[in-house]
């Protein structure tokens, strides 16, 4: 951390067949599922009534055979992707649940003074040679400018002691701040300010486990780029 100083059937019948086939209800006591079932008994029930003038070609059958393969494959994949999904979930939730009372950090451009120290931090998306961070107080007055000059890409730490520019120390409390970089004399984007949170809770609804960080309110654990 750094410091702050200073897819059809061929005919009708074949729909029909298929559409019979979508619906599966698991396995019978020799293993045949549902689906199975009612498919083999409308293909022998339209087999025994065909039209003799008229009888099914051996092409229509195994085109039939084809789309029960298919949707049997579809079901299991089905319960497949559920599962994993379940099993995802309850994951991300014990994740969660671990980190109540951590500090994370998370999107965000405040400061919580406190004892004469603030931390937050940058995201660089690439190396730059000059990096300077802007601290304004509630006003939107500057407070104090720091230069933590030349950064890697990737997560820069930075903590603030509290004093302005001339040295004093300011009153505790919430600030904001603002980040400046340059690379060859150039000034880059898409640099991503974060700051630092407490977990204070977990809640657990239809979009994942959110946290609820004190002073910044609901945030995705996908949000979360480092627990401190």
């Amino acid at each position: 951390m750094t410091p702050i100083a200073s897819a059809t059937s061929s005919t009708g019948n074949n729909a029909a067949v298929a559409a019979a086939a979508a619906n599966s209800s698991g396995l019978d006591d020799q293993g045949i599922s549902a689906t199975q079932d009612r498919f083999l008994k409308l293909l022998v029930a339209q087999i025994r009534n065909q039209d003799p003038l008229n009888p099914l070609q051996n092409s229509e059958v195994t085109s039939q055979l084809a789309q029960l393969s298919t949707v049997t494959g579809i079901n299991k994949l089905s319960e497949l992707v559920s599962g994993l999904s379940a099993s995802f979930a309850e994951a991300q939730s014990l994740q969660a649940a671990s980190i109540i009372g951590r500090s994370v950090i998370v999107p965000g451009n405040s400061l919580e003074l406190s004892n004469g120290k603030a931390a937050a931090a940058v995201d660089l998306p690439r190396a730059v040679d000059q990096l300077s961070i802007i601290i304004r107080n509630g006003a939107g007055a500057t407070v104090h400018t720091a230069n933590l000059g030349a950064q890697n890409s990737g997560l820069v730490q930075f903590e603030w002691d509290g004093k302005d520019d001339n040295g004093k120390d300011v009153t505790p409390g919430k600030y904001t701040y603002e980040v400046q970089g340059s690379a060859a004399g150039q000034p880059i984007s898409g640099i991503e300010k974060l700051t630092h949170g407490l977990v204070n809770s977990v809640t657990l609804g239809a979009q994942g486990a959110q946290l609820n960080v004190d002073g910044l309110g609901a945030i995705s654990l996908s949000q979360v780029k480092q627990i401190v």
